[in-house]
C-alpha cells in the first residue's frame, strides 16, 4: 500500500487526462503486499459522497482492481475509518491471499484489533462472511475474492439482507478491470482502483465509482500517496 502524502479528493466527472497505471511502476511493491495509507488531511466537497465507512454501510460493494495494491489502499482506508469509529471489522481471504501486516500497520491499523479469517480457498470467503455478517457483530466486513471470484446470487442476498439488517459495511475485494461484469445485481456500488503517477515519488490512488445505486456513478475519489521510502 501507498503511503499517503497528501490530500484526499472528491469528485465528479470524468478523470484528469494523465498516465493510469493497471499495476505500480517496478520496485513499488512487493508482491500483492498493502503499501502503508497516512492521510495528512481531508479535503471535501459539500454533498458529495465521501469513500469512507459510512458511504458503504449497510451495502453490497464491490471494489475491483488489477494487481492488486490500489484496492488493497483503498480497502484499508476504510478499515482504519471503521476502527475510528470503534466498529468491530474483520477481513476475510483464502490461503492463497492476504496483505502484508507490517504496511498494513503502518497505515494506523490496529492489528489486534482487526480480526482475520484465514479459509481453505475463495468459495470460502463468501461463505464464512455469511455466518459473520448474521452474527449482526461487525461493523465493517472485508472478503477478498481475488481473480474470478464468484459469488452464487442466493448468497449475495443473505449477505445483502444481513448489511441492511445490521448496517453492516460488506466490501468485496475482486481482482479484475473495470470493464469486467460486476458481483451482480445486488452490488449497490462498485468500483475501480487505479493508480496513476504524478511524479517520480508521488501516485494517486484513484477509486472511480462504476455503479452506485444511491447516488449514480462517475464520482471519483483520489488518495495522493508517495512511493516507499528508499525507492528514490
Amino acid at each position: 500500500m501507498f503511503p499517503m502524502c497528501g490530500e484526499k479528493m472528491i469528485g465528479a466527472g470524468t478523470r484528469a487526462d494523465m498516465l493510469v497505471l493497471d499495476s505500480l511502476p517496478q520496485g513499488v511493491t512487493r508482491g500483492a503486499t498493502v503499501l502503508a495509507s497516512r492521510p495528512l488531511s481531508s479535503n471535501s466537497i459539500p454533498l458529495m459522497p465521501r469513500w469512507g465507512l459510512q458511504e458503504i454501510a449497510g451495502m453490497l460493494t464491490e471494489l475491483s482492481g488489477v494487481g492488486g495494491s490500489a484496492c488493497l489502499t483503498l480497502a484499508t482506508s476504510i478499515v482504519l475509518d471503521a476502527q475510528r469509529q470503534e466498529e468491530t471489522t474483520a477481513w476475510i481471504t483464502s490461503n492463497n491471499s492476504s496483505f502484508f501486516p507490517l504496511d498494513v500497520a503502518a497505515a494506523g491499523i490496529d492489528l489486534e484489533a482487526l480480526a482475520v479469517v484465514r479459509v481453505p480457498d475463495a468459495p470460502s470467503v463468501a461463505r464464512a462472511a455469511d455466518r459473520l455478517a448474521r452474527s449482526g457483530a461487525f461493523g465493517l466486513l472485508v472478503l477478498d475474492l481475488g481473480a474470478n471470484a464468484r459469488v452464487p446470487t442466493a448468497l449475495q442476498a443473505r449477505l445483502r439482507s444481513s448489511a441492511r439488517k445490521h448496517d453492516t459495511a460488506i466490501l468485496c475485494l475482486t481482482e479484475k478491470r473495470g470493464i469486467a461484469s460486476s458481483l451482480g445485481p445486488l452490488v449497490s456500488l462498485r468500483g475501480e482502483a487505479r493508480i496513476r503517477r504524478l511524479s517520480d515519488d508521488r501516485f494517486a490512488c484513484e477509486l472511480r465509482v462504476l455503479k452506485d445505486k444511491h447516488r449514480g456513478p462517475d464520482w471519483v475519489h483520489t488518495e495522493i500517496c508517495c512511493g516507499p521510502e528508499g525507492m528514490y
